[in-house]
């Protein structure tokens, strides 16, 4: 089963936020239905623009730990490496 890090933001280079999960597509939903977190409903931050896969949960804690402390420019870098529109990568 694989498991995801993966970075949502508000907008382009709005707010950011850093989650783990075995199912990005349930968690998706969580965040953009309001279930989820309090600061992603209260910030309205719902578009996924970064996400990646590990095969071991510790693999993908270990990643989200880190990726918390960087830097934003740092975050914002690894977003725009992939995804320099910052597009949802969900959306239909």
């Amino acid at each position: 089963m694989p498991y995801f890090v993966y970075i949502l933001a508000s907008r382009m280079n709005g707010t950011l936020y850093v989650g783990v999960t075995n199912d990005l597509g349930r968690r998706m939903e969580e965040h953009r239905n309001g279930t989820a977190t309090g600061f992603t409903r209260e910030h309205s931050v719902h578009r996924l623009v970064h996400a990646e896969s590990f095969d071991q949960v510790d693999e993908a804690i270990s990643m989200e730990k880190r990726l918390k402390k960087w830097r934003r420019a740092w975050k914002v870098q690894l977003i725009e490496r992939e995804n320099p529109d910052w597009k949802d990568l969900l959306a239909p």
